[in-house]
């Protein structure tokens, strides 16, 4: 499996309730004297009513008209009786928000996030003339957000969470205007258009945090950051913002976070700006156009833990300067067109834990200043030309657990095995288009990956046959090793490997039958079994094709390719019981009999591939009941008889099936109507008949020898 280019970063990292909420919110925790009023009673009742009734989180077992709301669940009050707090977040609750609980006059802190609420944001709570603290992200909240007509120059909200819901359209003028104590904002992943405001910090001398990311905000970045006082974060990537980075967004000299990944947003970054936001230590400038080299003033961000530029156009060698970031932890720089000998930096990030420089054009070995990092868990160095052997000192990495050389010119793997072997960590080793010719260590003797989950060996092209080592690892739940001239059979080990659910051993030189282990694999027989995979997520992506990544093992298709090889015999009809596989390809080999009826058992599958093998009968009518099935090929066979219509059959072109010339139906030119398939069909349909009646002493003997034939294919 090759690592591939990576689109534009797509994964939606969505943090718990922004900015802490919590820590802004002063709870008034002093014994009350006075109960709520009847007023707030009936308020709190209201919004309780607007629940559904298997959506009230049990409130109604507490909030109990006629008592003290005070003393309810989620609800805080000051010592003179006044609701100031109410709290309910993660309760499961679902239905509508109700604009009662605008009626609560002293209400300061109202928290209702991560549950399923529904409908529209009542307005008057988002301009509410108490409430400091507004919390209701990650909801199902949609709809448009309704400006406010008011003559009041301004609300005291100070801290506005609208994140994970359905919101659209432009977000109200008016909140920008009247917000003039807003600190904290967070509008990200929702659907909001239009441009960002030029007045935000004109208007919000406080303002510290701005989270946009994740929506379709449009035009030029011109935020007047300059004229905050204490801007600290800033996010608005994954948005449709175009032209250059603007000059006044470096004069927010207090900034700490900023990203606007995914992005239009071309250019050089100036190395003179840069050196402004020394208190940065997250830069985030990933999939914006970016090109140009990394400027040496990069070696003046003291303080920078996270530095993201993959994706871009920059080129250049790396600056020596960039061994000064003695604090930075996470580098990207996938996929630019960096050149040079990175060794030459002396890396001395302390704390590296994430290094990825894959996808460019670096030279060299691996840097020896690297192996010093006893805290580095990811490393990728994908496809550069880099060379030589691994050096004893890639045993230090004590904490590596995601390693990628794919697409490299290294050599000795044996030597390189063997070292990684003290890497005791190592969940994932991706070793592909490297040593090239060598041979493969077979070695019963070879131990050490106990903990390994991935491992690709593809298109080096490796001599040997499939290592018996590799049985040992028993955590092992993704193995691919195509592409190579590996020879010999399936090892009869293979069902072993308890977590294997994703196998590629295509494009080799294998040999024999399809082995009765290979339908015996725990982890594609049910999804029960399935569900004992590893959810835990993978440091880094891997990229599986130019728009697909996976950050789970997990998130896998269930995979058994075994094409381009020298298999014989027969499909085994055990094969219908891997009912948790994806993909199954088969083609390219020598394959014998007919198409078992038991692969109709396979409804998750959603690739099949028979093509150029020599099988022979009719295709299973029964596998338009495949409801996933995306691709079919059977070409280049021996098959016969009408081909399957109804379901997904209906979608697969006419070269799904060529190379058949007795094969007929109305996807095909061949219509099964002619004289010539009308006849055919017959005698197929009566070969399992032992007895025949109404036929002539000729016809009998045809159909014995066509009988015979069958049973010893």
């Amino acid at each position: 499996m090759q690592e591939l280019p990576s689109s534009p970063r797509n994964s939606k990292s969505l943090s718990m309730p922004f900015l802490g909420l919590a820590a802004v919110l002063l709870l008034f925790f002093a014994s009350h004297t006075s109960s709520c009023t009847e007023q707030e009673s009936s308020s709190l009742i209201n919004f309780l009513d607007g629940l559904m009734p298997d959506g009230n989180g049990g409130l109604n077992d507490s909030w109990v008209n006629g008592t003290d709301c005070c003393k309810w669940e989620g609800i805080i009050c000051s010592s003179d009786g006044t609701v100031t707090d109410v709290l309910l977040a993660t309760r499961g609750l679902k239905g509508g928000i109700s604009p009662s609980l605008v009626n609560l006059t002293g209400l300061l802190h109202l928290n209702l996030s991560q549950n399923s609420l529904e409908g529209s944001l009542p307005t008057e709570l988002v301009f509410s003339r108490s409430i400091i603290g507004l919390d209701i992200s990650f909801n199902r909240l949609e709809g448009h957000l309704q400006e406010m007509q008011s003559s009041n120059p301004s609300f005291p909200l100070q801290v506005l969470n609208i994140s994970s819901n359905f919101f659209m359209g432009q977000f109200p003028k008016t909140a920008w205007e009247v917000m003039k104590n807003l600190v904290a904002l967070n509008a990200s992943n929702n659907s909001f258009t239009g441009q960002i405001p030029s007045f935000l910090c004109i208007n919000a001398p406080s303002f510290a945090m701005l989270d946009l990311s994740y929506n379709q905000f449009s035009g030029n970045i011109s935020l007047g950051l300059g004229s905050c006082s204490m801007p600290r974060v800033l996010k608005a990537g994954h948005n449709n913002l175009t032209g250059a980075l603007p000059d006044g967004l470096f004069n927010a000299t207090s900034l700490d976070h900023l990203s606007l990944a995914n992005n239009g947003l071309p250019g050089v970054l100036d190395g003179s700006n840069i050196v402004k936001l020394s208190s940065l230590t997250v830069l985030d400038l990933g999939s914006t156009g970016l090109s140009g080299k990394i400027s040496d003033s990069v070696g003046q961000q003291r303080r920078l833990k996270k530095l993201y530029l993959d994706n871009n156009s920059m080129s250049g060698e790396l600056p020596l300067a960039l061994g000064n970031c003695s604090n930075l932890g996470y580098i990207t720089l996938r996929n630019n067109s960096f050149t040079g000998d990175p060794s030459k930096v002396n890396f001395t990030m302390l704390d590296l834990r994430t290094a990825d420089f894959s996808m460019n054009n670096f030279t060299g070995t691996i840097p020896e200043s690297i192996y010093s990092y006893s805290n580095l868990v990811v490393l990728r160095l994908a496809f550069n030309k880099f060379h030589g052997q691994f050096s004893p000192s890639i045993g230090n990495l004590r904490s590596l657990s995601f390693f990628s050389i794919t697409g490299n010119s290294f050599t000795n793997i044996t030597n390189a095995l063997k070292m990684l072997n003290s890497c005791k960590n190592l969940t994932s080793l991706m070793m592909g288009t490297n040593f090239k010719g060598e041979t493969i260590p077979h070695d019963e003797t070879f131990d050490g990956f106990e903990d390994l989950q991935v491992l690709t060996i593809d298109d080096c092209p490796l001599t040997g046959q499939i290592p018996l080592w590799i049985s040992k690892l028993a955590k092992l739940e993704v193995l691919d090793l195509s592409l190579n001239q590996l020879t010999g059979q399936i090892p009869s080990w293979i069902d072993g490997l308890g977590f294997l659910f994703f196998l590629d051993i295509s494009s080799n030189k294998l040999t024999g039958d399809i082995p009765a282990a290979l339908t015996k694999m725990p982890m594609l027989l049910s999804e029960r079994n399935a569900a004992k995979l590893d959810t835990r997520f993978l440091e880094l992506p891997v990229f599986f094709t130019p728009s697909r990544q996976y950050w789970t093992v997990g998130a896998f298709p269930g995979k058994l390719c075994l094409d381009n090889n020298n298999f014989t015999g027969v499909i085994p009809p055990e094969i219908g019981e891997l009912k948790m596989l994806d993909i199954l390809n088969l083609s390219s080999n020598s394959l014998t009999g007919e198409i078992p009826q038991e692969i109709c058992n396979l409804t998750n599958l959603q690739m099949l591939d028979l093509s150029n093998n020599q099988l022979t009968g009719a295709i299973p009518s029964a596998l338009n009941g495949l409801h996933f099935l995306s691709r079919f090929n059977v070409s280049n066979n021996k098959l016969e008889g009408e081909v399957p219509s109804g379901g997904q059959f209906d979608s697969f072109s006419n070269c799904s099936y060529s190379g058949n010339p007795k094969l007929c139906g109305p996807m095909i030119s061949n219509d099964c109507n002619s004289r010539t398939f009308s006849a055919s069909g017959k005698r197929r349909n009566n070969l399992r008949h032992a007895l025949v009646i109404g036929i002539t002493v000729g016809d009998s003997l045809l159909l014995f020898c066509l009988h015979a034939s069958l049973l010893q294919g």
